[in-house]
Formats: structure tokens, sequence, C-alpha cells
């Protein structure tokens, strides 16, 4: 990718390069943990990409990108530059929750600006606020009010569920609800009028509409790339029978030894090959298993994903493209604590495909194997069922749709083209756009 210099603020010369009307700046970066964050920008790039806009990866000289933003990626077709070039009237970028990956530093605890804040800065001070829009892709299928928002961090830290009421009215009474209402608009920048806030989801909450209404609801972002058919790597006969396991979470080698369990005896075989950044020591060298901790390279993880009989997911973008591949798959995003102290991690993304499933008629037993599943309950006899196609399983829904979203906004990546295509025009201001998009909020 080739890397153009010049003075920050001045504009190119090739004139087929502002046809679009807007320069489009990609911002990725890990902010949750998972590298999913990544993926979800350079998903929005390719959107961008197929609707004839230049994607830049921007990055001032001297400073090296974020951790892992190097890849390897499946990245859109992109320029790598070190100094602002307009070739536009406007900027739009793109980052994963723009308050903290990209937005500016600020006093007090927790005040230290993201990891593109520089970047960030740069382009707004090139094009100037009123022609600079900042698309934020926040947390998918994370639209809790404050009140749930607070129920759910005492859950997941370890308060027992009888004691989590009491709990709650006690954050309440200290005013702890209230606080994090403050600082969850404060961080993620709420008050900005030309930062765009997309929280894609499979059903808009109402509630969390009403209590941030700066925040746009839409449907899921897909991965931008085509989903055709794919054929088998070289040397592997086309009929063998392959699942792949995203195994991000530690606790995922947990649950290897029931999952290796229900796989055993069923024939054909079914080899699995497990995608994760660290060796499972307790299952080593089992008959069928790979386990793969080296980086992949995204075409042959792509056509490894697309053609496995069944895909073990996490988190929300592998989620999300099992759905666009289509096909049955399972859910871990991990799990904390054991016995009767054991939660789930993040569980919200699977709870939100459940209750779209419900509503959509998927069976009540298959539905009940994806929750155990994610719990760690049952997995061997989950698996097991899953790989003779038994009861729900046969049926498994290939395409489930968002529900109660206007037309315009069912999908974020078209979402994001039509506020660039919005922005390309002569006249377009960045608030005005910002502010007609919260404005026809749910």
């Amino acid at each position: 990718m080739p890397t153009h210099s010049g003075r920050s603020t001045d504009r190119s010369t090739d004139r087929s390069a502002g046809r679009a009307g807007v320069d489009v700046y990609l911002f990725p970066a890990v902010v949750g943990g998972g590298l999913g964050d990544i993926e979800e920008v350079l998903a929005a790039g390719r959107h961008l990409a197929r609707a004839g806009f230049r994607p830049i990866l921007y990055r001032d000289s001297g400073r090296p990108l974020p951790p892992s933003v190097e890849g390897p990626w499946d990245w859109p077709p992109v320029e790598r530059r070190v100094r602002i070039e307009r070739r536009s009237r406007a900027a739009l970028t793109v980052s994963p929750s723009w308050g903290v990956s990209a937005g500016p530093s600020r006093p007090g605890r927790f005040g230290r600006g993201g990891p593109w804040e520089v970047e960030s800065r740069n382009v707004e001070g090139a094009y100037g606020p009123e022609r600079t829009l900042h698309v934020s892709l926040e947390e998918f299928a994370r639209t809790l009010p404050a009140r749930a928002e607070t129920r759910e961090r005492l859950r997941e830290g370890g308060v027992p569920a009888r004691a989590i009421a009491p709990r709650l009215k006690l954050a309440e009474a200290a005013k702890e609800v209230d606080a994090f209402r403050a600082a969850f608009r404060s961080f993620r920048g709420f008050d900005r009028p030309n930062v765009l806030h997309l929280f894609a989801t499979f059903r808009p909450d109402s509630r969390f509409a009403r209590e941030f209404p700066e925040a746009v609801q839409t449907g899921p972002l897909s991965s931008g790339r085509g989903t055709g058919p794919s054929t088998p790597g070289p040397g592997e006969p086309a009929g063998r029978r392959e699942w792949v396991w995203y195994a991000s979470p530690a606790s995922a080698e947990r649950i290897a030894p029931e999952v290796l369990a229900g796989l055993a005896g069923i024939r054909p075989r079914v080899n699995l090959y497990v995608r994760s950044p660290r060796e499972w020591p307790s299952v080593r060298g089992r008959a069928g298993l790979r386990i793969m901790t080296k980086p992949v390279s995204p075409a042959t993880w792509r056509s490894r994903f697309r053609r496995a009989e069944l895909r073990i997911v996490t988190g929300s973008r592998t989620l999300l493209e099992a759905m666009e591949v289509g096909g049955p798959f399972l859910y871990f995003n991990g799990v904390l604590g054991s016995g009767a102290h054991r939660r789930l991690h993040r569980p919200e993304k699977l709870h939100a495909w459940l209750a779209l499933a419900h509503q959509a008629g998927v069976s009540r037993t298959l539905r009940t194997d994806l929750a155990d599943f994610a719990r760690g309950r049952r997995v061997a006899e989950v698996v097991r069922r899953a790989a003779r196609r038994e009861d729900g399983w046969a049926r498994f829904p290939r395409e489930l749709a968002p529900l109660a979203l206007p037309p315009d906004r069912r999908d974020a990546g078209a979402v994001v083209v039509a506020v660039a295509r919005e922005l390309s025009q002569p006249n377009a201001r960045a608030n005005a756009i910002v502010s007609r998009w919260r404005g026809s909020n749910l």
C-alpha cells in the first residue's frame, strides 16, 4: 500500500480522487479487548469502498499503529498516509467507540485520549468541524439503559442472583446509576455534534433511546464482502466434515474436552479446527483436532469458515459472519467463576439472537441447546445433537432479519454509506447530518 506525503492541508491534484466528494479515514483499534473492534471498522471500510469511496489509513508521521492493527487483516482497498492530503471538501472518519478510541484527552481520571486522538484532531483541523463527520461504531447489542447496565455489571462482577436486587437499590440510593449515566454520556462523546454514534443491534430498545437520544440504533453491520460458495483447500477431500471454532475466550479450553467427547463416535468423523491465541495442553494430540495459534491469512480463514459444517463463534463479529454465511453455529463467549458461581461473560449478543429466534418461531429445543452450550452446560450432549442434526438442528434458521427498525437503518453498512453520500453534497454540514439522524431516532 503506497504512502503519500505532502503538506498536511494541501488539496490533491488527482481530480479523479475527489469524485466521491468526501475523504474517508479509517481508525481501527481494539477497544473492548477483542479484535472484532478492528474488523468492524474494516467492514465499514469495505461497504464504503464498494460504494465508490477510497478509504485512507492515515497515521501521523513517526507514530506506530495501535496494537494489532497491522494484522493480518482482510483490508478493503486503502491508501496509507503519514500526512493529510485534502482531495475533497469534507472528511468522514470511522472508528470503534470514537470517544474511547479517537476522542481528545480531558482533565481528571481516565482522561487520556484515544490511540487515534492525534489523527482525529488533525483531520478535523484540516477540513473544519462542520465538514468533518465522525462515525462511531459502538458495541454490538449493548443497548442497555443505565439501570439495566448497572444490574448487568453487578451480575458479571459476581454478585449472586438473589443479592442483585438489594444491591441495585443501594447503587441507586448512592447515585451510582446516575454516575454511570453521566460517565457513559461523557466518555462516548455524546456532547459532540459532529459524531454519529451507531449502536447496531437485532432489535432496538426504546428505553435506551429515550435515555440516550444521541444514540442511533441500527441493524447489524455485515462483513461487506460476498458470501459465495467456498471450495476445499489443497489436498482436502470434498466430503470431509469439519467444524471450526474461533476460540478467543481463555475459558474455551475448559469446555474443549466435552466438545471432543460429543464428537467422539460420530460417523463420518467430524474434524475440529480451532483458532486460538493460546495452546490447549489439556487436549493436545487428540485425533481429529487441530489447534492453530499462529496468525492465519484472512483468505485461508474465510474459506475454512465458510465451508465448515458448523461454526463455534464468540463475541459479535464471528456471530454476525456465521449468520451471514448461513448454517448452524454454536456460541461461546466465555464464562467466569466456577460451580454455583459460574456466570456468562457479556451474554447480551447471544440473548439478543435468542430473542430474535424466539420471535421468528425457531424451535425451543434448539434455543435451549444454544443457551446451555454458551453457559458451558450439557456441552457434549448439545454437540452430539448438533452433529446428528437432531430435533431443531435439522431446521437451523438460515436467515433472521432484525426487527422493528425503519428500512433506512436495518443495515449499519448502508447507514454509513448513506451518511457519507449526504456529507459529499456541496453544502452539507456534519452537524446538520448528525442532528437529522438523531432527530429521526426511535
